[in-house]
C-alpha cells in the first residue's frame, strides 16, 4: 500500500492551494483518510480526516476555511486550503487508516511522503 500526495507549494497571504493524497495498492476498505501537518521542533497535528461514510472532523484552526472531500472510487482525498496564513506553513502528511488484502481484516495507519506548504509573501 501507498499514499501519494501532491499539491503543495509556495502561496501568498490569503491564496488557496489543493492537496490531493492517492491511496494504492490491496486495500479491501479505507477507513478514515486525513491530512496531518508538522512544522521543525513540533509535534504533527491533525488537520482534518473524513471517513468513507463522508463524516468530517477539523482542527479548530482551519475550521471555514479547510474543506476536506474524499474519493472513495478513487481512494483519493482531497484539501482545498483558503484564506491561507503564514501559520499553515508545514509538511502536510496524507494519512490513511484501512484494511490491506491478506492483513486478516486487521487495520493499519499507513502516512505520504509529505508535502511543504509555504505561505509567505
Amino acid at each position: 500500500v501507498q499514499l501519494q500526495a501532491s499539491g503543495g507549494g509556495l502561496v501568498q497571504p490569503g491564496g488557496s492551494l489543493r492537496l490531493s493524497c492517492a491511496a494504492s495498492g490491496n486495500i479491501i476498505r479505507i477507513n478514515v483518510m486525513g491530512w496531518y501537518r508538522q512544522v521543525p521542533g513540533k509535534q504533527r497535528e491533525l488537520v482534518a480526516t473524513t471517513t468513507n461514510g463522508g463524516s468530517t472532523d477539523y482542527a479548530d484552526s482551519v475550521k471555514g476555511r479547510f474543506a476536506i472531500s474524499g474519493d472513495n472510487a478513487k481512494n483519493t482525498v482531497y484539501l482545498q486550503m483558503n484564506s491561507l496564513k503564514p501559520e499553515d506553513t508545514a509538511v502536510y502528511y496524507c494519512n490513511a487508516n484501512l484494511i490491506p488484502r491478506g492483513s486478516g481484516w486487521r487495520t493499519y495507519d499507513y502516512w505520504g511522503q509529505g508535502t511543504q506548504v509555504t505561505v509567505s509573501s
